[in-house]
């Protein structure tokens, strides 16, 4: 295929790409300091604290809690929960960088950031989301207190400003994101910004419909085998489908968990997913809080005893959050993977979730039953230095030039370009 052939793709010839993470060398960035207030005449009576110790993130805690749930981030990947337990596993070679603003001692703001480990290469500093990574966290932002966003947001330009770090923040929601606002305030100190869209969360509409009001939306020949296999499988001897609500139901069912989502990945080339021990352990630690605080939605279908299929979602406001699944490859013939993902959606409704939110993954079978999708996007912000502006937009247009080379010919022959990548079939928020 020709550059010009490439040019003449239709629109949807592009899905959306996967994040690719990258590491170039920029000029060296400042050193981190503990902890700095920002000069007094920046904004008057507003202080901005870098903290660097768990100990002192710990202690953050229930102002963390409260002014989270005052934010339009309001996300659990933003939870106090979610990212200090993310920093006790998965934290290693960083260093916690993560900024508060306080109006009169008030927090205002948080950006739950973490740098490069002391002594790393210089060249290569950049501040990136706490939980960002392996583990898949969505949503993320810089949370700030509803009505206070102008004062919060200035503040922590300036701050930033100063650090002269880059800033390269994933998994943004796209069209309305603090991190979106604090990029135009630094773009207006001289900042250059790249953004782009990297993924897409397909959601799944439940508001105000009983289960069978929902199961009529679907497609038909989606919905006719859907029927067929929960007439199976809830037909099979010594079914069940249960949520685990004690700790050790948690601990068995989160065990059964990995091992038939290791096993249905088996002969696929495996899964990244669960299969480093450190992630492991933390989605253990935090489905033990999880649990607490009422949020944990962890479901074992079984059949004759033993369990066939296990998901592990979260309620977290009005929302049923789907985060991972796995099945026995032995029960595939009767589909058990779709009816645990199947009645999961029941009991949301059952409980009142207005949404069900399979989070980000253009996966086909998500299509099945999403017709609408949020946009995640990655915003890179490079402070000003001599010659970055040439450099950086050179940068952009590489980038721009290899992702349309990559999806167009990927769309030429029939298939995904690369692994995840799928065409848009669903109406995406702003």
């Amino acid at each position: 295929m020709t550059i010009p052939e490439i040019k003449r793709l239709p629109l949807a010839a592009f899905p959306v790409a996967a994040s690719i993470e990258r590491a170039e060398a920029f000029p060296a960035a400042e050193t981190l300091p503990r902890s700095t207030p920002l000069a007094p005449a920046a904004v008057s009576g507003v202080e901005v604290e870098l903290v660097t110790d768990l100990a002192a993130i710990d202690a953050l805690r229930d102002e963390w809690d409260e002014l989270l749930a005052a934010s339009a981030a309001d996300e659990i990947f933003l939870t106090w929960e979610w990212l200090a337990t993310w920093w006790r596993h998965l934290g290693a070679g960083r260093l916690p960088a993560l900024f508060t603003v306080r109006d009169r001692g008030r927090l205002i703001a948080l950006a739950p950031l973490a740098g490069p480990a002391p002594g790393s290469r210089p060249g290569l500093a950049r501040l990136r989301f706490l939980g960002s990574g392996a583990v898949g966290s969505d949503y993320l932002d810089v949370v700030v207190r509803r009505g206070e966003e102008e004062t919060a947001l200035a503040a922590l330009a300036e701050r930033l400003d100063r650090e002269r770090s880059i800033l390269d923040l994933v998994q943004v929601r796209s069209g309305r994101s603090a991190v979106g606002a604090l990029a135009s305030v630094l773009e207006r100190r001289g900042w250059t910004r790249f953004e782009r869209t990297t993924h897409l969360c397909p959601c799944v509409e439940l508001r105000g419909r009983t289960w069978d009001e929902f199961v009529a939306t679907l497609g038909s020949s989606h919905r006719a085998n859907l029927r067929r296999r929960l007439r199976q499988v809830e037909r099979a001897a010594g079914f069940t489908f249960r949520r685990a609500i004690t700790p050790g139901e948690v601990e068995a069912a989160f065990d059964s968990l990995v091992k038939l989502h290791r096993l249905c990945w088996s002969d696929r080339g495996g899964s990244d997913a669960l299969a480093d021990p450190a992630i492991v352990e933390f989605h253990r630690d935090f489905c033990r809080l999880a649990l607490a605080r009422d949020w944990l939605r962890l479901y074992v279908l079984e059949i004759e005893g033993r369990p066939a299929a296990a998901l592990y979602g979260m309620r977290y406001g009005n929302r049923f959050l789907f985060y991972q699944s796995g099945f026995d490859p032995e029960r595939a013939g009767i589909s058990v993977g779709l009816v645990c993902l199947a009645l999961s959606m029941r009991e949301a409704i059952a409980e009142g979730a207005e949404e069900y939110d399979l989070l980000h993954g253009a996966e086909p079978y998500k299509f099945l039953w999403a017709r609408r999708c949020r946009s995640l996007s990655r915003f890179e912000l490079f402070p000003p230095a001599p010659g970055a502006g040439l450099r950086n937009w050179l940068r952009r247009g590489v980038w721009m030039c290899k992702d349309g080379l990559r999806r167009g010919l990927g769309s030429a022959v029939g298939r995904p370009a690369a692994p995840g990548w799928q065409p848009l079939r669903a109406e995406v928020e702003s």
